[in-house]
């Protein structure tokens, strides 16, 4: 649960990736790198198995048991105690002679490892020969390729008591003095490697959720919109088939009741014409007037609910639209009849939509504005974040009470202050606006101005 606790603080991070893929290869690298570690702990601090280590001290402390050790044995056994020693790491050679060294090294750091080793071996005045150069080592399959990278083979002699000499050389294949950053050198290209195939592993396991991520999204847009293939892992399969069935179930709920609906608004129509008939025989002129006014509201309203039924919105395909100029053509058809209205805004913007279904809806907005506003200001913004553009309209009318402006976006709901039977008004341009908003992905709010008037945003999401 712990361990559970902190991969979720981890997740939530700022500094953690935000795709599967790239989490999946920390993951992994990450883990790699504890493993690693942990075994690199194992077997540098392990001293009874494996390969001893050579660090600096280590040397030092060798090369003066060996010293020690040949200086008292008798010259006739020397030979043999020296194979005994030599080994991996530290070769050791005994000769009669002094070794020809191309250079002897001093000054920083070769004579403090001199101070050292004479220390060690008690006599401050013992001479010791160093040399580093950049030949090739001890034969190996390894060590002619690390000499040329690293250049670090080290000689090293010192004369005995009877004035033969042991010579020292360092093995680099396993003691060189850039062992641990070829051990760095070696775990960043393993790590490399599994960073990548980790990403690609990755980036194929969530190429499916990122299908079913924009599958969920087309669904918000078109209703009518294929359904997934059930691929990938068993769960994925799983939640693609529930999601299937969601869009199904969602389908046909939507189309049964926009049939019922239009049913519903068909049937009326006959009662109506017989109601309509009958008004006609009433004696009384005033009342004949009111229930015919009745009717004809009646009339208007199945009219509007037939035609919001009628005209589905997703059930138009989608094309590229200049927005700008639809906009414009608008305002300048309006403008000519008379009224008040102008447009601000790019002359061209292109966008995917449904171009009968949105411009219904535009007119919906300013065709309110006009009415319970006097005039209406058309503006078309850009909504960088997630690709969206706005549709602003504004006038400078009553607005619409805080409370109420949720309200009126319900079908045939009307705010009595502001709208009488005389506008003509049924109470569905909101209603078909919203859904048509929603049918592209977007959606319309309403604000009342600081100054005064109502501000309606149509809010759009590009295909």
């Amino acid at each position: 649960m712990r361990a559970a606790r902190i991969w979720n603080l981890l997740a939530k991070s700022r500094f953690m990736p935000g795709g599967i893929a790239v989490r999946l290869g920390f993951t992994v690298l990450m883990a790699l790198a504890l493993t690693q570690g942990v075994s690199a702990l194992v077997y540098l601090t392990d001293a009874g198995e494996g390969p001893p280590r050579h660090g600096p001290g280590r040397i030092v402390e060798r090369v003066a048991a060996i010293t020690r050790l040949a200086d008292e044995t008798p010259p006739q056994f020397r030979p043999r105690v020296v194979r005994a020693v030599d080994a991996p790491g530290l070769e050791v050679e005994w000769r009669p002679k002094p070794p020809e060294f191309q250079r002897n090294q001093s000054g920083f750091p070769f004579d403090g490892f001199r101070r050292r080793v004479r220390q060690a071996l008690g006599d401050s005045e013992r001479e010791i020969l160093i040399e580093v150069r950049n030949g090739p080592p001890s034969p190996g399959p390894l060590a002619p390729a690390e000499a040329r990278l690293f250049g670090n083979v080290m000689r090293m002699a010192l004369p005995l008591s009877d004035g033969t000499w042991l010579t020292f050389r360092s093995d680099p294949e396993r003691d060189g003095p850039f062992r641990l950053l070829r051990f760095g050198l070696w775990m960043g290209l393993v790590g490399l490697v599994i960073f990548g195939l980790s990403i690609w592993v990755g980036r194929l396991l969530s190429a499916p959720l990122k299908r079913f991520a924009e599958a969920a999204h087309r669904l918000g847009v078109d209703g009518e919109a294929p359904l997934l293939p059930e691929t990938g892992p068993r769960e994925l399969r799983q939640a693609t088939r529930a999601f299937n069935q969601m869009q199904t179930r969602l389908h046909r709920f939507v189309e049964d009741r926009t049939q019922m609906l239009a049913a519903i608004s068909h049937d009326l129509r006959t009662p109506l014409t017989r109601l309509r008939l009958r008004a006609e025989f009433v004696d009384d002129p005033e009342q004949q007037r009111k229930m015919l006014a009745d009717l004809e509201e009646m009339e208007a309203m199945i009219t509007s609910t037939l035609a919001f039924a009628r005209d589905d919105a997703r059930k138009e395909p989608r094309v590229s639209l200049d927005l700008a100029a639809m906009l414009e053509s608008l305002v300048d058809d309006l403008g000519d009849a008379g009224f008040a209205i102008e447009y601000a805004g790019p002359q061209h913007r292109i966008i995917g939509c449904r171009p009968m279904a949105l411009r219904r809806a535009i007119g919906n907005l300013i065709d309110n504005a006009l009415k319970y506003g006097g005039g209406a200001r058309v503006t078309l913004l850009e909504q960088r974040e997630d690709g969206q553009v706005a549709i602003r309209i504004d006038d400078d009318g009553p607005g619409i009470p805080v409370e109420e402006q949720e309200k009126v976006f319900a079908p045939f709901y009307r705010l009595e202050r502001s709208r009488s039977r005389d506008t003509g008004g049924t109470g569905l341009g909101l209603s078909v606006a919203r859904t048509i908003a929603r049918a592209h992905g977007g959606d319309v709010t309403l604000l009342n101005r600081p100054g005064g008037g109502l501000s309606a945003t149509l809010i759009l999401a590009e295909a």
